[in-house]
């Protein structure tokens, strides 16, 4: 257990003496310095592109935000080409005949990876997607609550704002403290918005914006206990933090692929416990909804295909799975552990050259770190973003970094930067954002 205290929100923070068009900074260790007056900050530095992953991330930009999109190896994007390829080749073959015994090639691999049985587990084109599907089969009662956290990703929050009023059940949102002390504060906060009345508890597994690991298996035992059906958001999870969907035992599971674990951008899931699945269908059904097949359960045939589409992403989840384990010695464990390692390096940095304080343990961090920053000087406000804040826009357009500024509860919120570690980054890619914050930073309380 890691020691943290979080930082005194009543003492200001400093960004440092360093302003934009000031100092150019030079890399000492891991750590930007003056040099020439009047000089930009340096060149940001290279990305390791190993050429064994052949990434095709631009490597003229610093880019810390692995963690929204991820980035697709070039052996998965090959693979994903030859499977195209078999679909133009015959197309009529392909969906009639290939495509199921495609996908659970996929599904079978996939269910090792995340320890759950293949045939509870459906293909979904994202996470976004699932949790809509997910809410539109439960079979809600007028009256019934969900408790949610105010950490959730909005995509489920509006797609539940959307239902409440027609099915007639109440949103509860329980507040956890950002920064957070200790994973226990998410587990009272959680078990503070139970009532009678609630039929499920949805949380994430890895929250999006604040980037902590939800203690998933407490909440799980919570719910159990109370007789709560339990949905994890796992959005963030699978390829960042170890998945066992057996040992959690929640009622559904939604994940991404196309994150950590490196899929095309197209491939999720949803694992639904088998008690939940009759009823359970696709939010639009294809044209073989109807179609008779006692060899094969319906869950799977109407996730399998819902219409022409391209398919591809998922099935190369196996391809994926290969290619993160070829990445360092010792496969999955060793690469997650070792992009843990790097977020935490990352994270010192900020805090020590950039002012910045730590927002939770260590052992709530994965491979991603959020970090509050202070607020721009009043006479800023109204600025224009192509982000989703201006500082953002800022850092890509002076200083090439490519990384997320957003907030934490909106109106006004908790701003905080975002920062990711996959293996193509380095230490002293984040001294370099670093030096680049004290310097907008700077600029920004001057206004």
């Amino acid at each position: 257990m890691s020691s943290f205290s979080a930082p005194n929100s009543s003492t200001p923070r400093t960004a440092g003496d360093v302003t934009t068009g000031g100092p150019r900074l030079t890399l000492v260790g891991a750590v930007y310095v003056g040099g020439v007056a009047g000089s930009p900050i340096a060149p940001d530095p290279k990305p390791l592109l190993d050429p064994r992953a052949r990434w095709l991330i631009d490597p003229d930009i610093c880019f810390l935000n692995h963690g929204s999109y991820g980035a697709v190896m070039g052996d998965v994007l090959d693979a994903q080409v030859r499977v195209r390829e078999r679909m133009e080749r015959e197309p009529v073959r392909f969906f009639k005949v290939d495509l199921e015994g495609l996908v659970d090639r996929a599904r079978a691999r996939l269910a090792e990876f995340i320890s759950c049985r293949p045939e509870d587990i459906a293909p979904v084109r994202n996470a976004t997607v699932g949790l809509c599907t997910i809410f539109n089969n439960y079979p809600w009662r007028a009256g019934d609550e969900i408790v949610i956290t105010d950490h959730e990703y909005s995509s489920g929050q509006h797609e539940l704002e959307r239902i409440a009023a027609s099915k007639g059940i109440r949103v509860v949102v329980a507040h956890v403290p950002f920064p957070a002390y200790s994973a226990g504060e998410v587990l009272e906060a959680v078990a503070a918005g139970i009532t009678e009345r609630t039929r499920m508890v949805m949380v994430s597994h890895v929250t999006s914006c604040s980037s902590l690991i939800f203690p998933v298996a407490g909440v799980s035992e919570l719910c159990r206990r109370r007789g709560i059906d339990l949905l994890i958001d796992g959005a963030h999870a699978p390829g960042q933090v170890p998945v066992d969907i057996a040992a959690l035992d929640p009622a559904f599971y939604v994940g991404s692929l196309h994150k950590w674990l490196g899929a095309p951008r197209g491939a999720s899931f949803i694992y639904v416990r088998r008690d939940l699945r009759d009823g359970f269908r696709t939010v639009a059904l294809s044209s073989r909804a109807k179609k008779v097949r006692p060899d094969r359960d319906l869950f799977l045939r109407d996730f399998d295909y819902m219409g022409t589409d391209d398919y591809s992403a998922f099935l190369v989840v196996p391809e994926a799975i290969d290619a993160g384990a070829g990445l360092v010695e010792g496969g999955w464990p060793a690469l997650m552990d070792r992009n843990h390692r790097a977020v935490l390096e990352g994270r010192d940095i900020l805090c020590a050259q950039a002012g910045l304080g730590r927002s939770c343990p260590d052992e709530m961090t994965g491979s991603m770190a959020s970090l509050v920053l202070p607020e721009a000087s009043p006479r800023l406000q109204g600025r224009t973003t192509r982000y989703d804040d201006p500082l953002q826009d800022v850092l890509l357009a002076s200083h090439r970094i490519q990384v997320p500024i957003w907030r934490l509860w909106e109106n006004p919120g908790v701003r905080v930067v975002r920062i990711s570690a996959q293996v193509y980054n380095t230490p002293e890619q984040f001294a370099y954002l670093a030096a680049a914050l004290r310097a907008e930073l700077a600029a920004e309380r001057v206004g």
